[in-house]
């Protein structure tokens, strides 16, 4: 019997720290995502919630263009990123890439607007009741073209047209 190191009581369980290769993977995981975001416009990273350092950081690496300082400056921003807590980057590039579950119900609920608007006049009824600053005689016009464009057998740009219109009007939920 070891007495330096006696076994753990049945009741006790040991709280074991991760492995190296699953800290190497987080940190992989990690730079992946900053580099990632360096792939962003102006706009959507001054939406991003993140340190100033990190910022610079991502800036700088859209202004390198040679192969061995793009590593380097990766692996700086993949350590930056570990003090930075992902989940809310994370969700936000999902919401941009249009993987959110509320962004994907809010694009079908407005493309069944859209089927039910171009199938019968009673639904513009019903979304002129429910959002009543819509410009009726712009979406009845592109409702009208839109019906002709598919009879004519033309490509739908008064059906895509009527999307947007209806994106406009109708708030996204948060």
């Amino acid at each position: 019997m070891n007495l330096h190191n006696p076994p753990p009581e049945d009741d006790e369980e040991l709280e074991l720290p991760p492995s190296k290769t699953k800290i190497k993977k987080q940190m992989h995981e990690l730079r992946d995502l900053g580099v990632e975001l360096t792939e962003l416009s102006k706009d959507q990273l001054a939406q991003l919630d993140i340190p100033e350092n990190l910022r610079d950081a991502i800036r700088e690496m859209q202004r390198i263009n040679k192969f061995g300082a793009q590593r380097r400056q990766r692996q700086y921003i993949g350590k930056l990123m570990r003090e930075v807590d992902p989940a809310p980057i994370i969700a936000k590039l999902d919401a941009w890439k249009g993987v959110s579950q509320t962004h994907v119900a809010y694009n079908h609920l407005l493309e069944r607007w859209r089927d039910r608007l171009l199938e019968s006049d009673a639904a513009l009824t019903e979304l002129l009741a429910a959002y009543p600053q819509i410009d009726v005689q712009h979406l009845r016009a592109l409702i009208r073209n839109a019906q002709k464009e598919k009879e004519a057998m033309k490509p739908p740009k008064n059906f895509r047209e009527i999307f947007q219109v209806l994106k406009e009007i109708i708030p996204e939920p948060e």
